[in-house]
């Protein structure tokens, strides 16, 4: 079952640990509304590293807070990035950040049972 959380506690996990917040009261206006929706990408360009567990974070954080999080996987512009790749590689590399990305969030505690990655 899921816990239902307060408008106020939604925008502490939507901000948390961030630098900056803009738009702190339009944010708030839409989560009295509705679900926030949120749309992270990265280009398929090379092997992922560590580093995407600050992303994954993040995303732990919007699932958490009820957001719906849609990832998108740059092919076309780790295409244009080098030229170099060919399609078929590049397809392979979204098929392999998919299964990653998806272990990394299992890993760090995010259930994928709902999930539509």
């Amino acid at each position: 079952m899921a816990v239902q959380l307060s408008c106020d506690e939604k925008i502490n996990l939507i901000t948390r640990n961030l630098q900056e917040v803009l738009g702190e009261e339009k944010l708030k206006q839409v989560l009295e509304e509705r679900e926030l929706k949120v749309y992270w990408g990265t280009a398929t360009t090379g092997k992922p590293h560590v580093a995407y567990f600050v992303p994954m974070s993040k995303i732990a954080d919007f699932l958490k807070a009820g957001c719906e999080v849609t990832i998108l996987f740059a092919d076309l512009h780790a295409y244009l990035d080098n030229m170099k790749a060919p399609w078929e590689l590049l397809e392979l590399r979204v098929q392999y950040y998919e299964q990653l990305i998806k272990a990394m969030l299992e890993s760090i505690g995010v259930p994928l049972d709902n999930s539509s990655l």
